[in-house]
């Protein structure tokens, strides 16, 4: 039987694209239904599986089974990523860099491998006092999170700036954009991609946020092969999936530093002999970084006496 892969999933149906067909063409998916028998055993076709599925009579098909995955997201729900472009704005809506650490958070808890995409680079400009102390402040964030060990990309759709570099990351793997409402994901994969044409809306002024312009995930193929996922934009996300153990071990820059705490499970708060308190102490660990861990901290316990 063919085998290809899941693209979308809307209203129960599964979009798969046969393993064979031109990536560049996505009428080539054939609209498939899954058997009942992955209900019974409470497993979901997910965005992103490598499935076997058979044609029906009608012309459509139905997916008889979903191969191993090499990873899996509850949020978004989607199989087999490798890669998370993170995407935030320099400006419109303002850079927020403790939603930028909890989405790190729930990429690092996920294992994936992951690049931070600024976009719309070209709304900045070198003509006034404001506009250069802004610019002074990004390039210090980036280098904070280059020095973390994060791969930066800056971008601007409109000038085409980046994109190259970003394509380069990539082509051959199933990578997943993420990132607030707002930041410009359609409007860089409308750029990324020949003949995409994704909606895209203006930031709200008084708001100072973006509406949500994708409603569900789907793999969009790119020309030198592998798939993008296009997932909808987050303006909150909570920590349901963690223990307060775990905090730490997705702060890339505490793992090191963490091996010499005194007492073995420390979460870096009031313990005596704590290194990573002593380093943030020191300012050898960004503050903003810091403070991001303990807002999480808290969020996680108060959550625990809350149920």
């Amino acid at each position: 039987m063919p085998q290809g892969w899941i693209v979308k999933a809307l209203s129960g149906y599964y979009y798969v694209l046969p393993e064979q067909s031109d990536l560049k063409q996505q009428r080539s998916t054939v609209q498939c239904r899954a058997r009942g028998v992955f209900k019974k055993r409470g497993i979901s076709p997910l965005v992103g599986d490598q499935v076997i599925y058979e044609l029906t009579e009608n012309g459509e098909g139905t997916v008889t089974e979903i191969l191993p995955r090499s990873s899996e997201l509850i949020r978004p729900p989607i199989a087999n990523v490798k890669l998370a472009v993170l995407v935030f704005s320099v400006t419109e809506p303002a850079l927020n860099l403790q939603l930028l650490d909890k989405f790190l958070v729930h990429i690092e808890h996920s294992g994936l491998d992951c690049v931070l995409c600024f976009t719309k680079y070209d709304l900045l400009g070198d003509s006034t006092v404001k506009e250069s102390a802004l610019n002074t402040e990004l390039h210090r964030i980036f280098q904070l999170y280059e020095s973390i060990g994060y791969r930066i990309v800056v971008t601007s759709a409109k000038q085409k700036q980046g994109l190259d570099d970003l394509i380069g990351l990539l082509t051959g793997t199933i990578s997943v954009f993420s990132g607030q409402s707002g930041v410009g994901k359609s409007s860089l994969l409308n750029a990324l991609i020949r003949d995409l044409t994704l909606e895209t809306n203006a930031i709200s002024q008084k708001l100072g946020r973006g509406k949500h312009t994708t409603r569900h995930v789907e793999l969009l193929p790119l020309d030198g092969g592998g798939f993008v996922a296009d997932t909808p934009g987050f303006s909150q996300l909570d920590f349901m999936e963690l223990e307060a153990e775990d905090l730490g071990p997705c702060f890339k820059e505490f793992a090191e530093l963490a091996e010499g705490c005194r007492f073995r499970g420390c979460i870096h708060l009031h313990e005596p002999g704590c290194k990573v308190r002593e380093a943030s102490e020191e300012g050898l660990i960004a503050s903003s970084r810091y403070e991001s861990y303990l807002t999480f901290l808290n969020e996680i316990k108060d959550r625990k006496r809350r149920y």
